[in-house]
């Protein structure tokens, strides 16, 4: 006996669709204070820079690097007490392998034998470490120029030193960008993707078992807590509308007070 046709064979018959693929497999790496850290650093430094220049900005300027100090002290804390992929020692680990590394480069015998991936991570490694560093001369240079230390100690030499850090961190910022886009064409992956959802592609266990939501609120609520604060102290608000209304106006003011 025939067996008889079934559905999907039967003329006219309408195909059943496709059960919808799986989404690929990722893993979270990176935990919500490490990168509310990461954004609000940025930013900081971001604000800080674009109101280096002039009077205008100048309270706002400095509340944003004091924002910069109290980032850092919250990271070395939580490298240091937070949990192990939050670590610091895992970027000293990484900084400690330079020595090794330059001596496989010596004794390498062709430039194909060198462990490139290894010198990416390092680079990467080496900026990280240079912008944490940094932050400490930056902000100590700034309050010293905002307190008028440079004037009892003779000179403006103080002034000339947080500029120059500035520039330097500036710059360390712009390698650091760089390094990112050239790793995430290089390796085909964005490599910023740690830092702003905090996975990655591919299958394996998450890194991270607690994602501490609740400490990344607390400290975008301390940031703003802290500039709402600076902001009531100040008498004319950390840009004042007299000084905004100067520079609408051309800074009138300023050549009126020239004049007399």
């Amino acid at each position: 006996m025939q067996a008889s046709p079934t559905l999907n064979s039967a003329p006219g018959a309408v195909a059943k669709p496709s059960a919808p693929s799986a989404p690929a497999p990722r893993r979270l790496v990176t935990d919500a204070p490490t990168r509310m850290f990461h954004g609000l650093f940025a930013l900081s430094f971001l604000g800080a820079y674009l109101t280096a220049d002039g009077e205008h900005f100048r309270l706002l300027h400095v509340t944003l690097g004091y924002t910069m100090a109290g980032l850092l002290v919250f990271r070395v804390l939580y490298g240091l007490f937070g949990p192990r992929q939050a670590g610091l020692g895992l970027l000293w680990r990484k900084l400690t392998g330079l020595p090794a590394w330059l001596r496989s480069v010596r004794s390498a015998p062709s430039l194909s034998a060198i462990n490139w991936r290894q010198a990416q991570n390092l680079l990467m490694a080496l900026a990280v470490f240079a912008l944490l560093v940094m932050v400490v001369p930056l902000t100590l240079s700034g309050y010293g120029t905002y307190n008028d230390w440079g004037d009892v100690l003779g000179g403006d030499w103080l002034e000339e030193v947080h500029e120059f850090f500035g520039e330097a961190f500036l710059f360390v910022v712009l390698a650091h960008l760089a390094l990112i886009a050239g790793l995430s064409l290089l390796r085909r992956k964005n490599q910023a993707a740690p830092m702003w959802n905090g996975r990655v592609d591919g299958p394996g266990p998450d890194l991270v078992q607690n994602n501490r939501v609740w400490l990344a609120a607390l400290l975008l609520i301390a940031v703003l807590a802290y500039g709402a604060w600076e902001w009531q102290q100040s008498p004319n608000g950390l840009v004042s509308t007299q000084s905004l209304s100067g520079m609408a106006t051309g800074g009138g003011e300023d050549r009126d007070r020239d004049d007399d």
